[in-house]
């Protein structure tokens, strides 16, 4: 880590850092396949042929970067079975901003503008962390976040150059969505219990409050140029720091929702609790399926053995 070396699964690393990795990939990756569902209720509804095309990809590449993550973790040592179990057993968390509603299809773009944004603000110096695998994963995921940032970015210009109502419905959905996004970044550095240590470690590279800024200096120019206002009486530049002043969000309300208590946790956990459930005889028929094509295939001739 002095070096600025990655740290690899067969590398000894102590059981602490092991167990904050599992914990920190396993709510990536929870975060990615929850965050399937908000989007993916507008698949049906969205407005165009177009638009559904988009938003079916998108939400496809939501699946594959939880895939990637999962793998991630299995480097560690965890089992993704397990790992999913912790999730529906409300062991282990995920991203608090997916459990708030899409009530308009202008939430799409503004999860697109504001929520892919903060992600892209916290997962580009991931790129950069300590260990292999999941700094490895990062960069493939965070050029498909940033090209949703973009598609959510475009679908916001044009109902702003729409009517009155589509207009109407973007402010809506930017009033609803900001100081959720301001909390994807964690709570403040002084009430953050694993800033710190993720930090000596070189898992983190930026603490929360850099990024939570980073996010709004970013945001700002962006919402001048599609024409919304951003729900912040406090939000003005300050010339002697060079960076914008910006109120503080709810954080008594990012305590509720990440225990549970959110608008969506319910049903959130439901609706993926439903799924492992109804997926369980595609599992184990592809698990069937992988053992005996190894055992015709034979140790060494190509088969699932030898390509492991």
């Amino acid at each position: 880590m002095a070096r600025d070396q990655r740290i690899e699964p067969a590398d000894e690393m102590p059981d602490g850092y092991r167990r904050t990795m599992v914990r920190q990939i396993a709510q990536h990756a929870h975060s990615e396949i929850i965050g399937m569902q908000p989007e993916g209720e507008w698949i049906t509804r969205a407005p165009t042929l177009r638009r559904k095309a988009i938003l079916l990809a998108k939400v496809q590449d939501e699946a594959g970067h939880g895939l990637y993550l999962y793998s991630a973790a299995e480097t560690l040592g965890a089992d993704r079975g397990d790992l999913t179990r912790r999730l529906i057993d409300g062991k282990q968390k995920y991203s608090s901003i997916f459990n708030y509603p899409t009530r308009s299809f202008a939430d799409v773009g503004v999860i697109g503008w504001l929520v892919d944004g903060a992600a892209i603000c916290n997962q580009v110096p991931l790129c950069r962390s300590s260990y292999g695998p999941y700094a490895r994963a990062m960069i493939r995921i965070c050029k498909e976040e940033s090209f949703h940032q973009r598609q959510g970015y475009e679908l916001l210009m044009t109902m702003m150059h729409g009517t009155p109502r589509q207009r109407e419905m973007v402010q809506d959905a930017v009033d609803r969505w900001w100081w959720p996004s301001l909390m994807m970044f964690g709570p403040p550095d002084a009430q953050s219990p694993n800033t710190a240590q993720s930090m000596a470690w070189k898992i983190k590279r930026h603490t929360n409050d850099e990024l939570r800024q980073r996010f709004v200096d970013m945001t700002v120019p962006q919402a001048a140029a599609l024409g919304v206002t951003l729900p912040d009486p406090a939000l003005r530049w300050n010339e002697e720091r060079g960076h914008h002043d910006f109120g503080q969000p709810d954080w008594d309300e990012l305590k509720r929702v990440i225990s549970g208590d959110g608008p969506m946790n319910r049903r959130r956990l439901d609706r993926r609790r439903r799924a492992d459930e109804d997926g369980a005889w595609v599992r184990s028929a592809a698990a069937a399926h992988a053992v005996r094509t190894s055992r015709a295939a034979g140790p060494g001739t190509g088969g699932l053995d030898g390509e492991a």
